[in-house]
């Protein structure tokens, strides 16, 4: 009896040790997965000034500039001209040699003056000729001094042709003897031609000597694509900046937009979208220069007290437009929006919603 109740013992524990190991070494039932409440997002409507804008790209650049060419061909005698230098109308830029126009004025002087004195003699001695042919003379005498006055009287005429071109020729040396000392146009800042040495020895006729340019004409010169051309327009606000001077921003508007594009070389036509020239006004600053790359914000469209929802919350379903509205307490309705301007963030409603109203994103 005894032996009974021991092994009863033995096999009650081994059973309970045996039951404990396998609870301890069976896998653990995966945990229920707890739903979290879905996120809600909140937005205001709020009443704001909308802008829509154009960003531009191009450089400054002086519109007015006054080309400099040399006169006619010549050794230059003196510069009075340095490059960069501010000059006025009617400074002296520099003088052309003038001892060869002055020889040929001289030569030109003489032969007329000379040919003058040859006619003259001429009709000096044809009259003596007539006064002695009028008495005693006969038939053919008289008609051969008829026949030399015609003949004196064709060639004077002749002569006096000639000599209106030799005082033209003398006239046009005298304004070339006036030209080679040669004036400045207009006033500004006179720059040489870069592609050329500065002041030249010798020029050519017509040949390029610089420029003059007025500070006070620096303009923005931009190029826009064919999307946007047709947004701008004269008299519109620009935000100008300079890239290389980060605080310095400045306030222009647009003053002319070009009707016809930019001329494309042939083999980049096919690759490249037609450019069409927006001209910017800038004002004085001391900081702006010609040649500077600028960018600028062009205020296509502006609305003040819009009311403004973000894009974001705003949905569309076959080309109808709504939102997600809060009532408070929990409840959220769809409503249907009419949208207006836009903006890169933001979109204006016309109707469907009001200042204070709060929109949803689920």
């Amino acid at each position: 009896m005894k032996k009974i109740i021991k092994w009863t013992i033995i096999i009650a524990v081994l059973a309970l040790a045996g039951y404990w190991g396998y609870g301890q070494m069976k896998p653990k039932a995966p945990a229920e997965p707890v739903m979290e409440e879905p996120q809600i997002i909140s937005f205001p409507v709020t009443e704001e000034t909308m802008v829509s804008t154009v960003q531009v790209k191009g450089k400054s650049e002086y519109g007015r500039e006054t080309n400099v060419y040399a006169p006619f061909e010549a050794k230059v005698e003196s510069w009075n001209v340095r490059n960069g230098q501010q000059i006025r109308k009617g400074d002296v830029l520099f003088s052309l040699e003038q001892k060869a126009i002055r020889q040929q004025l001289q030569q030109k002087e003489a032969e007329l003056q000379k040919k003058k004195l040859e006619r003259e003699m001429k009709e000096f001695t044809l009259n003596q000729d007539l006064d002695n042919a009028s008495v005693g003379a006969t038939e053919a005498e008289r008609l051969k001094v008829l026949a030399d006055q015609e003949n004196a009287r064709l060639s004077s005429q002749l002569e006096e042709v000639n000599s209106d071109i030799e005082r033209q020729v003398m006239a046009d040396l005298q304004d070339k003897l006036k030209k080679s000392t040669h004036r400045s146009p207009d006033s500004g800042i006179f720059l040489f031609d870069s592609t050329q040495q500065t002041q030249p020895q010798s020029v050519t006729a017509n040949q390029y000597i610089g420029k003059i340019v007025d500070l006070n004409s620096l303009r923005f010169v931009a190029l826009v694509g064919e999307n946007d051309v047709f947004s701008i327009k004269p008299g519109m606000a620009v935000e100008v900046k300079l890239p290389s001077i980060k605080d310095l921003k400045l306030k222009g508007k647009v003053l002319e937009v070009a009707k016809f594009a930019e001329t494309i070389a042939q083999e980049k036509q096919t690759s490249q979208t037609p450019q069409f020239k927006v001209i910017i006004s800038l004002p004085k600053n001391d900081r702006l220069i010609g040649g500077l790359t600028l960018t600028g914000d062009i205020v296509t469209k502006r609305k003040d007290k819009a009311v403004v929802v973000p894009k974001l919350a705003v949905m569309t379903e076959e080309g109808n437009s709504y939102v997600m509205v809060d009532k408070g307490g929990g409840q959220i309705e769809r409503r249907d929006i009419k949208t207006g301007m836009e903006t890169l963030d933001k979109i204006e409603v016309v109707s469907g919603l009001k200042a204070g109203d709060t929109v949803v994103l689920q």
